[in-house]
């Protein structure tokens, strides 16, 4: 049963206004206010780069090994986040993963429509390994959104014979802009975050006409070949059916698959301030990454 901390946050976001009845803009500034609520620690530290043309932060603790980097991909449908929204959660992975974290700033939709995004997150990447970065000491990760331009990114690298990072992290991660899944039909689950009209628009407004393109939508991707994946989602999101059937999909390509159904928990419940839940999973996000980036380096 989720904790109480989760369910006051569920209850609150329950009584607010959902972001679809707000104009773009509008979602933009709410989604940059919620960044107050999931403030990154004050030991984090953060430095401005630019990565082959792309803005990202470096964040780092003390605890942040140099050679061990994440290559971190934020959520907001393309189209809303920053790396001000993420900046609390890119501290806390970088902590519990000991790793140096690069927070990409990728173009948003729909100003920048796909492939921009997957353009921008392979520039981050390849930045890193002209950097002197070892792929072997490096994860990318995302989440929603961010967590499907993980893998989009990782089938880019994956096409254009670039080396692969050690290991992937997806929490929640769309895979699937139209939203054929089971989860993603009306009434199916009671998620407090996202609808299924306001997936399928958001889909729409990223990807035009190239719903099914496997840069934009992984799920229809050839996934034979990449990397370990460690995928998180809770049981009352719409996008419950994007990591399942993603996760199945890839354990069939012969990919190794960590799968982490978790019970009540809502969409990308890691970046919720004072959770138990959301510690634990960032806590098994940076085991996962620990494990595999030590036994790669």
């Amino acid at each position: 049963m989720p904790s109480t901390e989760h369910e006051d946050i569920v209850a609150m976001l329950a009584g607010g206004l959902g972001l679809d009845a707000l104009s773009l803009e509008d979602q933009r500034a709410a989604m940059e206010a919620s960044a107050a609520m999931s403030p990154p620690d004050a030991d984090v530290n953060f430095s401005e780069v630019n990565a082959n043309g792309v803005l990202a932060d470096w964040v780092s603790v003390e605890e942040s090994l140099a050679h061990r980097v994440v290559l971190y991909l934020h959520g907001g449908a393309y189209s809303l986040g920053s790396r001000n929204t993420h900046r609390g959660l890119a501290g806390r992975i970088a902590r519990a993963a000991q790793a140096r974290v690069l927070l990409a700033e990728y173009r948003l939709a729909p100003e920048h429509p796909f492939p921009a995004a997957v353009e921008d997150a392979t520039a981050c990447w390849r930045w890193l390994v002209s950097e002197g970065y070892s792929p072997a000491s490096m994860a990318i990760a995302g989440d929603s959104a961010g967590g499907g331009l993980a893998m989009a990114t990782l089938l880019a690298l994956k096409a254009a014979d670039a080396p692969l990072p050690a290991c992937a992290v997806g929490l929640s991660p769309w895979t699937d802009l139209e939203g054929t899944g089971p989860t993603a039909n009306p009434g199916a689950v009671d998620d407090p975050m996202l609808t299924p009209d306001g997936l399928r628009e958001s889909g729409r407004l990223y990807a035009g006409n190239a719903l099914r393109n496997p840069l934009a939508a992984p799920l229809h991707g050839d996934l034979q070949g990449l990397p370990p994946l460690l995928l998180q989602v809770g049981t009352r999101e719409i996008l419950l059916s994007d990591s399942t059937r993603f996760a199945e999909k890839a354990q069939k390509a012969g990919v190794d698959v960590t799968l982490e159904v978790s019970e009540g928990l809502i969409h990308v419940w890691q970046m919720l301030p004072g959770v138990p839940e959301a510690d634990d999973a960032v806590r098994r996000i940076g085991a996962f990454i620990g494990r595999h980036l030590s036994a790669a380096a």
